[in-house]
């Protein structure tokens, strides 16, 4: 029963990363002639709809929330937006593989930022494994040496946003609707990128149709994402099912190639390798110390 259980929630760990993926796919395919914050707001309404619609049918929309719940949603919800936004920024002008590589030190960040704000043990073996990753990282970005991009010092922001993202909804009652949780990122992520169109004074327009199918396509991925992560997470074993989030990073491999015809060169893949490596040495030890 157990295996099972941890199959089924890997299994829904990796389709969660590869529709997250997908999404970031379709954004960069429909960014050339759309603005900025405007296809952002109209990915963001699409899903605003979508989650309430759900969250109304599921009877979340009742739920009341405690003024702690509510300042911790409120704070998670901002962290979504402001990393989002940075995310899409890098994506559009960086390759997709290059960012994706980036976003595996989450793990890495994570645990030491629980570390330090919430008092939780790590070990000196994660403490080291943390700290070579973040080598990995810095060999990804090459700051100072050709190949570096800006771009990639968003990748790392958005590192730092998701952080508090989730370290957040680690605080979170457990009793609140996940879907409560998502929709209120997804209102954060609308109104912030409709701020940002009226603060830049951006021209809106008409989208194609194509533009229209791939914002659209990109909205349906996204939901299909927090639905099977929030699901994957809540089953199986942590330790079991944690290391299947890496699936993002061969998706975006693959897509990359197909897609855009990008594939990172050597120094690149390395400094990803490491980052992945240490990552998994990190839940492996992680789940050591939970037992």
């Amino acid at each position: 029963m157990v295996h099972s259980e941890n199959m089924r929630s890997a299994a829904l760990i990796a389709l969660s990363m590869t529709a997250f993926t997908i999404n970031d796919a379709l954004m960069k395919l429909a960014s050339p002639d759309l603005p900025f914050f405007f296809q952002i707001w109209m990915r963001g309404c699409l899903i605003v709809v979508g989650l309430y619609m759900f969250a109304a049918m599921s009877g979340h929309m009742r739920f009341k929330m405690s003024g702690r719940d509510r300042a911790l949603s409120m704070l998670r919800m901002m962290s979504e937006a402001i990393g989002t936004l940075l995310f899409l920024k890098a994506l559009f002008e960086i390759p997709i593989a290059n960012l994706s590589a980036i976003l595996q030190a989450l793990p890495l960040t994570v645990t030491l930022a629980a570390a330090v704000f919430f008092g939780e043990r790590v070990g000196w073996q994660r403490i080291t494994a943390i700290m070579v990753g973040f080598i990995g990282v810095a060999v990804i970005i090459r700051p100072g040496l050709d190949g570096f991009s800006i771009y990639s010092l968003y990748g790392v922001g958005t590192v730092i946003a998701v952080t508090v993202r989730d370290l957040a909804a680690r605080k979170l009652s457990a009793d609140i609707p996940s879907s409560r949780v998502a929709l209120g990122s997804a209102i954060g992520v609308t109104v912030l990128a409709a701020c940002g169109s009226l603060m830049t004074n951006e021209t809106w327009v008409v989208p194609k149709p194509s533009e229209i199918a791939l914002v659209s396509g990109a909205s349906v991925s996204l939901m299909i994402g927090y639905v099977s992560a929030v699901a994957g997470m809540r089953g199986g074993d942590l330790g079991f099912v944690a290391p299947f989030r890496y699936t993002s990073l061969l998706v975006a491999l693959i897509l990359g190639l197909v897609l855009f015809g990008e594939w990172p060169d050597a120094l690149t893949m390395f400094g990803a390798a490491i980052v992945v490596a240490t990552g998994l040495f990190t839940i492996y030890r992680e789940r050591l110390s939970h037992r």
